[in-house]
């Protein structure tokens, strides 16, 4: 093995350690927020902003520390990131209310951003070209391990220790991760002659995208011709075209809208986005089905939803394999109608009475889908793109991402409230609706229904988005650039 090669693995020893520990802290939550809601007496707005904040400020976020890597080197970046996740972990178990949970779990979100917004540009330099698509499989790979161990660890953790554990247990391997870390990435200087941050673009971007969370997140408990829904949905729509105004006129944006000229990133973007919304409030969605519904505790609920993240990450690791035989563009169409499949079967199965045999198959079905479809568009999207718009062009590929897991969570918690009274909403977070009435419990099961079938028509887009993206014409991978004397001999994938 050269050297190269062997620190690239290194690097990916790195990155994979804190994809675990930055999913670990989202999957946990998911599981354990009954038990957190329950223990604030949290509204249901409180309750789902617990979880929105984390992904508003991960999603407004993501493309400003994209291009603060590339200005000025991802190792600086990263590290930081690493120190302020562990920090505003061990702070968030302190929180006295609710709400301060919230501004908390967004500091927290601050320094995972400096991490997700790095990992994938770290790897495309780090690994050569033939390598990237394992490298990438087993990166992808390690978010489902914290999926896997999330549940389990949140329901337990919660259910056993208190809520405050969800989040101290983020911090031993925080502090391994930073050490780490520090060890293996070799410093870089960053593009110090392309100097220049878009605030007014990034301003935009927490106006146009916090206006439209606002106004999604507040449907199922005003109503959707409420005033404040209607005003932030027509704030979006009017800062939606002024910021792509803005944008073409930067010299240095904080959206590269040249990189969408190309079909093949722009359809990947889309199939991306849309396979997220459709897939990525599942987990919290059946987490959430067991313990309002059925009546499990957190144990009990997390262990029955660990086939999604097993079966995922078994088929991420498969996906890295299958990129040496088939393309990915095929890899990801497949696993984006599995996705499609996985969430019908899931819709027709739910019931206050149904065992476990349906919902297990249709989270086989997905994971496998969402297994084959994650790294094999990832690797689709990022192949071909210029060195020096690695950063900003995995940032904009992981906004995009956010976005569809912030939609697809607001979306879904809308839905599944939908058909309850207002007054009943907030006992669905805190998992006491099956003790409320039958009645209760079928208008629940109802807003499942609704919410799975909608996920269901967003999947099937998104595999029409990935089979147009296949019609485009394979893009040539640029030549490799000389050696620079500011940053270490590792060539671009």
């Amino acid at each position: 093995m050269d050297d190269q090669l062997r620190y690239a693995w290194r690097v990916l020893s790195v990155v994979s350690i804190a994809s675990v520990l930055t999913g670990l802290g989202t999957s946990s939550l998911n599981v354990a927020l009954p038990e957190v809601s329950r223990h604030f007496q949290a509204s249901s707005t409180a309750a789902s902003w617990m979880l929105l904040s984390f992904m508003l400020a991960t999603t407004t976020l993501m493309v400003f520390f994209g291009r603060l890597a590339d200005l000025f080197g991802r190792r600086t970046m990263y590290l930081t990131g690493l120190a302020v996740y562990t920090a505003a972990s061990l702070a968030l178990g302190f929180a006295p209310t609710a709400w301060t949970l919230v501004g908390l779990r967004v500091v927290q979100a601050a320094g995972g951003t400096m991490l997700l917004a790095n990992s994938a540009a770290l790897l495309t330099t780090a690994f050569p070209r033939q390598h990237l698509g394992r490298g990438m499989g087993i990166y992808i790979a390690s978010f489902s391990v914290a999926q896997l161990l999330g549940p389990t660890l949140g329901g337990f953790l919660s259910h056993r220790f208190g809520w405050e554990w969800v989040f101290w247990s983020n911090v031993p391997m925080g502090l391994v991760c930073l050490l780490w870390g520090a060890v293996v990435l070799r410093p870089d200087k960053g593009r110090t002659g392309e100097r220049g941050v878009d605030v007014p673009g990034n301003i935009l971007i927490l106006l146009c995208l916090g206006s439209f969370l606002l106004g999604l997140s507040q449907i199922g408990e005003r109503g959707l011709v409420d005033p404040l829904v209607l005003g932030s949905f027509a704030l979006f729509v009017v800062l939606a075209p002024v910021f792509l105004a803005v944008e073409r006129r930067r010299r240095n944006p904080a959206v590269d809208i040249g990189l969408f000229r190309d079909p093949g990133y722009s359809f990947g973007l889309a199939a991306g986005l849309l396979n997220t919304i459709a897939r990525m409030s599942v987990l919290l969605l059946i987490a959430l089905f067991y313990q309002a519904v059925q009546g499990d505790d957190p144990v009990a609920a997390g262990l029955k939803v660990l086939l999604l993240p097993l079966t995922t990450m078994i088929a991420s690791t498969g996906s890295g394999l299958l990129q040496g035989r088939m393309s990915t563009r095929s890899i990801a169409i497949t696993g984006g109608v599995l996705t499609a499949v996985g969430l019908v079967v899931l819709a027709v199965s739910v019931s206050p009475t149904v065992p476990y045999g349906p919902i297990a198959v249709g989270l086989v079905l997905l994971g496998t889908g969402s297994g084959l479809f994650m790294p094999a568009n990832a690797t689709a999207v990022m192949n071909g793109l210029p060195r020096n718009r690695v950063g900003i062009g995995n940032a904009m590929r992981l906004t995009a991402q956010n976005i569809g897991v912030m939609v697809s969570t607001a979306l879904a918690l809308a839905l599944i409230t939908g058909p309850l009274p207002v007054e009943l909403r907030a006992d669905v977070f805190a998992g006491t609706i099956s003790g409320v009435s039958g009645q209760a419990v079928d208008q629940l099961v109802l807003g499942y229904r609704m919410a799975l079938l909608t996920m269901t028509a967003i999947a099937a887009l998104g595999v029409v988005a990935a089979a147009v993206r296949s019609r485009a014409p394979e893009r040539q991978a640029p030549a490799p650039e000389p050696a620079r004397t500011d940053e270490p001999a590792q060539r671009s994938r």
